[in-house]
Formats: structure tokens, sequence, C-alpha cells
């Protein structure tokens, strides 16, 4: 039969007690080792990162934007008055000359007016020219009594003066004497006055005349007016270029002012590029510029800097200094490229994805010989296209990785395979 053996139940339950206190003490401990664990750098592959070294030296300090070619001169043509389109001669694109026809109007009203004014001024014509000869007439009559009393004073004077001659020797009368004297003496104040009378008649001509010379005048301007209406009716540019745009139609009705057509000087043209508002606040008048037409770079400068801001661009225009390459003409894309400023002795760096100017961000930079990358924090001073300055973080000789690694940002350390 089997023996009762209480001792070794007792041996049982301690060392179940201690395993289960054993367990208690060492589970906890394990999971806080593990916890202060730090995970393993991930690897990333080196040939698909890019990198740079940091340099000390002269750093050029430009902006880029996109842009396009545009017409330095631009003209609207409006239409001179209102009317209908009867004839198209040319089609957007094609070059003319300053008088050139671009299309043809009519407005049989204007046609009217233009006639009637035409009349109206020969009807003046005509009155100036009549009114001069019944002046000129009149005032040849008034010289003519003019001269007729001065006729009869001259033969008065000669009878008075006979008179005397013979009154002093007593051969006639002293009363036919006085009375000879008396008719000079009247006959000579109506030859003063016929005299006057002349002169001023002759002074109003003037006057007379440059009443109906201002109402010959006032209606050939209103024909030189409705001419000029009626000849703008055959739509010239004024300009030698290019036809850009000619947005009317046969048979449609414009009014004054409607714009008919557009065109542009092809020869003279500027870059617009639209640079950055963060960018654009250095940009001054003047400073260098090249643009790229992807035919050819041509130098320039800056021209102007438009003060509004749109759609987080600001437009600069840039005058170009060099010849258009071939192939250049309006609305073609360009890719212009301003110089800022020359920085003489300044630590820098090929210009990280993430990396704006006065900046800190956090850059891998690479170590153990190139076969980890550790973050450091890294603060950045002024920038250019392709290159930062370094203000700290980074000292020469440094290799960083400038390409985009925000997929490893909960990381500080990575393996470079």
């Amino acid at each position: 039969m089997d023996i009762a053996r209480p001792e070794a139940k007792r041996q049982k339950r301690v060392r179940r007690t201690i395993y289960i206190a054993i367990a208690v003490v060492v589970i906890p401990l394990v999971t806080y080792a593990l916890s202060r664990l730090k995970p393993a750098a991930p690897s990333v592959d080196s040939a698909t990162v890019w990198t740079d070294t940091v340099k000390r030296g002269p750093m050029l300090r430009e902006v880029r934007g996109l842009g396009t070619l545009v017409p330095e001169t631009i003209r609207l043509i409006p239409a001179a008055t209102d009317g209908q389109i009867v004839q198209r001669n040319l089609l957007a694109g094609t070059p003319l000359k300053a008088d050139t026809v671009i299309l043809e109007m009519s407005n049989p009203e204007l046609q009217q007016a233009a006639l009637d004014a035409e009349y109206q001024m020969k009807g003046a014509e005509a009155n100036l020219e009549q009114t001069k000869a019944l002046l000129q007439n009149q005032l040849m009559d008034k010289r003519t009594q003019a001269a007729a009393l001065s006729s009869a004073y001259h033969t008065a004077v000669l009878d008075r003066d006979t008179n005397k001659q013979l009154a002093d020797n007593g051969l006639v009368s002293d009363l036919i004497y006085k009375k000879s004297q008396v008719v000079a003496e009247e006959l000579a104040k109506q030859d003063d006055l016929a005299q006057k009378e002349v002169e001023t008649f002759s002074n109003s001509i003037a006057s007379q005349v440059a009443v109906q010379q201002a109402s010959l005048d006032e209606k050939r301007a209103m024909y030189a007016l409705k001419k000029s209406q009626l000849d703008q009716l055959k739509v010239r540019p004024g300009i030698d270029g290019v036809l850009q745009e000619l947005d009317v139609e046969v048979g449609q009705k414009v009014t004054q002012g409607t714009v008919l057509a557009r065109v542009a000087q092809p020869t003279h043209l500027k870059a617009q590029l639209k640079i950055a508002e963060t960018q654009a606040k250095d940009i001054t008048i003047g400073q260098k510029a090249s643009v790229d037409t992807h035919n050819g770079v041509i130098a320039g400068h800056v021209m102007r800097i438009d003060p509004a801001v749109v759609n987080g661009t600001v437009t600069v225009d840039v005058a170009l200094d060099g010849p258009l390459p071939q192939g250049a003409r309006p609305d073609l894309s360009v890719e212009g490229t301003i110089e800022i400023e020359r920085l003489a002795d300044v630590l820098y760096v090929g210009r990280p994805v993430h990396g704006e100017a006065n900046s800190t961000v956090g850059l891998f930079k690479v170590v153990d010989d190139g076969a980890a990358a550790t973050r450091v924090q890294v603060q950045l001073g002024r920038t250019s296209v392709n290159t930062v300055e370094i203000v700290k973080g980074l000292q020469i000789g440094d290799k960083v990785i400038l390409s985009d690694m925000s997929a490893w940002d909960n990381y500080d350390r990575v393996q470079l395979k």
C-alpha cells in the first residue's frame, strides 16, 4: 500500500511559491529593460540620397522664377466710332505695317454727317469770300467819297488863297474872301472826318472777317473730325508689328471704344517672371539677370517690380540686353535667374529640400566614413537658388544629406548601405 509523505507536498508548495515570486519580480524588470532599448537604426540606400559637402568661400545669391516673353510695346486698337464690321483682311499672327488695313467698318449715319459737315464748310467758305468782297467794296466807296472831299477841300483852299490875294489888291470884296475862307474850313473838317472814317472802317474789316473766319474754322474742324472718323472705319494699327488678336467677326456691331484688335512689336520683347514673394524682397531695379529661352540664354537686367502680390508671387520685368535667339516670340515660356548679391567669404552648402532662409532645420550629417548619418540642428542664413549659408551647426568638410528625409523624422540616426 502507498505510504503518505507530507514533506514532499510541502516542498512542492515552496517551489511553486518561489517560482511565482521570481516571475513577479523578473517579468516587470524585463519589460522595463526592453522599453528602454532604442529602436534599431533604419537602413537607407545611399544611392537614393543627395549629399553635399560644406565649403567656405564666395557665394552668389540668386533667385529664380518661371515666366514668359512679352512685347514691350502692345497697342490695343479701339473702335473710333460706332459701326458694323463689313470685312476682315488679316488673321492673328500676320505681320503688318503701320498703315495696313486690318478690317473695315461701315456707319451710314457717320457718312451722312461727314457729307453735311463738308457742305457746311463750303458754305462757310463762300460766306467768308462774300464778306471779304463786300467789305472791300464798302471800303472803296468810302475811299472814293474821302478822295472827293479831299479834292473839294484842296480846291477851296486854292480859291481862298486866290481871293485873299485879290482882296489884298482891292480886286474883290472882303465878303467874297471870307466866304471862300469859311468854305475851305468846312471842307477841311469834312475831309478829316472822311479820312478817319476810312481808317476806322479799314480797321474794322479784320474783326468782321475774323467772325466769318471763326465760323469757317469751326465748320472745317467739324468736317475734319467727321472725315477722320470716316477714315478710321478702315482700321489701321499705327505701328509695325504682328497682329496678336482680332476678336470681332464680320457683321458684328461695335460701339465706340470697343477693342477690335491687339498689335505687338515682336522685335522688342521683355521677360515677365513670377518670383515667390518670400524671395522677391531682395530684388531691386537694375540687378543683373539672365533669361533661359531653352534655345539660348540672354543677359538682362531688372526694369520693373510689380508692387502687388498675386497668388504668392511677384511679377518682375526683365529687360533683355542681348540679341534674341532664333524662335523667340511673345508668350514663349522662359526661366529667369536674378543675381541678388555676391558674398565674399561665407560657410555654405547645397540648399536642402526643406530649408528656408534664417531658419533652423534638422539635417543628417554623414558619419562613420559614410556608413551612417546622424541628425544635427543647423542654423541657416541667407539662401540662393542652389546654395544656403551655414550660420551654426556644421563645419568645413562636413557632409550632409540634402534630399527629403521626412520619412525618417522619428529617427536621429540612419544606416547608409
